[in-house]
C-alpha cells in the first residue's frame, strides 16, 4: 500500500488538542445571490446549496488554499499501488450534531445510499467505480474499486461527499429540510427563499472553531440591494458584487471588496439535440455571432477571463486555442446561410433567477444574436425550474450559466459526448471525447491525464458544443473587520469555520 498522509497547515487541520485559543463570537450576516434547493448533499449538484452546506457537512478529504487534498474526517489514508484499494483512517471522537459518535459503519451506510439508483443523486455517477465499501474496525474504513480510478479522492472531497449518520439514513428522515452533520455549525431556522441560519456547534472536532456564535445567510437576488445592505451595515458579507456597484463600493472605507480568480467556465449552453443546433455550423455561427469578450467584461467583470474550451485557465488541463471562432457578424450569417438558415430563425434562450449577471450576459447575448437573424426570446426561470426542467429536463434551446470549478477535471468532463449521460445535459454526442474521457478516469498517471484532457478540450471546441465565455473574477464585498471567510479553491464554496467579525 502506498501511504498518504495529508500535509496540515495551520489551525484548521491541527489535531483536536492543537489548535489555539481563539477569540470568538458574534453574528455574521451574510448575502447570498440564491438559497438552497435542499440541505440534503447526495440530492443535489447545486453550487449554492454547497455554499450553505459546507458550514453544516464535512467529507474524508478536503481541499486546502493551494488545492491540495488534506485531512477532513479523515485523519489519513492509503492507496494501493493499483489505486483500487483506499483505506481511510476516521479521527477518533467526532461526532455529529445529534451527539453520534462517527464511526466507519456511517461512511459506509453514506456511500451505500449516494451508490443506490433510488436516492435519485445527480452524482452517483462520481461513484461508480465503488465495488464495495468495508468497515475495518470503528475507525478504519475500506474501499474497493472495481477499476482505478483517478478522481477517486477529488469525488469524495466534494460537497456530495458529505458524510451522514447511519442511524438517521435508517430512520428515513429528511435531510432535505432537517441536515445532520459534523460540520462546525448547526441548523436552526431556514425560511426557504428568504434566510437560514446555522448555530455554532460546541462539539465540532477542530477545538476553538468555528470562532462565531452563527451565520444568517440571507438569499438577495438584487445586487444593487445586496450592495446597499452592505454599505448600512444590513450585511457584513455579500457576494457577487455587480461591475455596476464597484465604484460605489470603492469610494466607501467601512467596505472592502475582494476580488480573485474564479475557476468557473461561463457559457452559452447549447442543446445539441434540438435543430437547428444539431448542425456544428449553426453552432459556430453563435460563436461568430456573440463578442464573448464584450459579454465578460460587461455582464461579468473587467476581471473576466476569456477561455475557448471548457476549462477554466488555472487547471493544469487548460489548452489555450486562441479564439477559434472570433467574433464576426458576417461570418456567422454566411454559415446560417450554409447551413439552410438566410434569414435566420427564432430560439429560446432560458435564464435563471436569482443570477443578475447571466441575465445581463443574456440580454446582451439576445440584441448580438438579432444581428444574424436569429431572433431570441428571453425566458427567466426560477432556478430550482431550471434545475429540474433545463438541466435535469433538457428542455431549452439555449441557456446561460456557469459552470464551477472542480478538484479534478473529470468533475467537469465526465458524461461529455456521451448522449445517455445525465451531466450531459446539452445532449453532446462525440464517442471520441466520451472515450477520451473515460480514459482521463482510468490512467492514473498526472501526465497523460493532462494530455488525454488537452485532447477532449481541443475536440470539444471543434465541435462547438457550447459557447465557451470565460472566467469570470470572484467578488465579495464585506465590512471591514470582518476576517477570515475562505472562498474554498476552485468550488466556489464559503469556508466560514475560521470567520471572525
Amino acid at each position: 500500500m502506498r501511504r498518504v498522509l495529508a500535509g496540515v497547515a495551520a489551525a484548521l487541520f491541527a489535531a483536536a488538542g492543537g489548535a489555539p485559543a481563539l477569540a470568538r463570537g458574534g453574528v455574521l450576516v451574510f448575502a447570498l445571490s440564491g438559497g438552497p434547493d435542499t440541505l440534503d448533499p447526495q440530492k443535489t449538484a447545486a453550487t449554492l446549496s454547497f455554499q450553505v452546506m459546507k458550514s453544516l457537512y464535512d467529507t474524508l478529504a478536503e481541499p486546502d488554499a493551494r488545492g491540495r487534498l488534506v485531512p477532513g474526517l479523515a485523519a489519513s489514508w492509503a492507496v494501493s499501488a493499483d489505486g483500487t484499494v483506499w483505506t481511510f483512517h476516521l479521527r477518533p471522537g467526532v461526532r455529529f450534531h445529534h451527539g453520534k459518535v462517527l464511526d466507519a459503519e456511517d461512511v459506509v451506510a453514506t456511500f451505500a445510499r449516494i451508490r443506490d439508483p433510488r436516492t435519485g443523486s445527480p452524482k452517483r455517477g462520481d461513484f461508480a467505480a465503488i465495488e464495495r465499501v468495508e468497515a475495518v474496525d470503528p475507525l478504519t474504513v475500506r474501499f474497493v474499486l472495481d477499476r482505478p480510478f483517478a478522481p477517486f479522492l477529488a469525488a469524495l472531497a466534494q460537497g456530495w461527499g458529505a458524510i451522514l449518520p447511519r442511524d438517521v439514513l435508517a430512520k428515513g428522515e429528511d435531510l432535505a429540510a432537517h441536515p445532520v452533520g459534523t460540520g462546525p455549525f448547526r441548523m436552526d431556522v431556514w425560511v426557504r427563499d428568504s434566510m437560514l441560519r446555522v448555530r455554532r456547534f460546541d462539539g465540532y472536532f477542530l477545538r476553538g472553531l468555528p470562532r462565531l456564535d452563527a451565520v444568517e445567510f440571507r438569499f438577495v437576488p438584487d445586487s444593487a440591494v445586496k450592495a446597499a445592505g452592505l454599505v448600512a451595515g444590513d450585511f457584513d458579507v455579500v457576494d457577487a458584487v455587480s461591475p455596476l456597484d464597484l465604484p460605489r463600493l470603492a469610494r466607501d472605507p467601512r467596505v472592502v471588496v475582494r476580488q480573485e480568480p474564479s475557476a468557473t467556465v461561463n457559457v452559452v449552453a447549447v442543446n445539441n439535440a434540438r435543430p437547428p443546433f444539431t448542425d456544428v455550423r449553426v453552432r459556430r455561427a453563435l460563436w461568430h455571432a456573440i463578442d464573448r469578450r464584450a459579454v465578460l467584461k460587461t455582464a461579468y467583470g473587467p476581471g473576466s477571463v476569456p477561455v475557448a474550451v471548457f476549462m477554466d485557465a488555472r487547471s493544469p488541463s487548460y489548452v489555450d486555442m486562441g479564439d477559434p471562432y472570433p467574433y464576426d457578424p458576417e461570418r456567422a450569417r454566411r454559415l446560417l446561410a450554409d447551413a439552410g438558415y438566410p434569414h435566420g430563425f427564432a430560439t429560446d434562450l432560458a435564464l435563471p433567477q436569482p443570477y443578475e449577471a447571466h441575465i445581463k450576459a443574456g440580454e446582451l447575448v439576445q440584441a448580438m444574436l438579432a444581428r444574424v437573424g436569429i431572433q431570441a426570446r428571453i425566458r427567466v426561470v426560477e432556478w430550482g425550474m431550471w434545475l429540474s426542467r433545463i438541466y435535469g429536463g433538457r428542455d431549452f434551446d439555449l441557456t446561460i450559466i456557469g459552470h464551477t470549478g472542480k478538484l479534478d477535471p473529470d468533475g467537469r468532463l465526465a458524461g461529455f459526448g456521451d448522449p445517455r449521460a445525465p451531466a450531459n445535459y446539452v445532449s453532446y454526442v462525440n464517442p471520441r471525447v466520451a472515450a477520451l474521457i473515460d480514459a482521463g478516469r482510468r490512467t492514473l498517471r498526472a501526465d497523460l491525464r493532462v494530455r488525454i484532457y488537452r485532447e477532449a478540450l481541443r475536440l470539444m471546441t471543434q465541435d462547438a458544443m457550447m459557447v465557451f465565455l470565460g472566467d469570470p473574477d470572484v467578488r465579495m464585498g464585506m465590512r471591514r473587520g470582518v476576517r477570515h471567510v475562505r472562498v474554498m479553491y476552485a468550488i466556489d464554496t464559503y469556508d466560514l469555520r475560521e470567520a471572525e467579525k
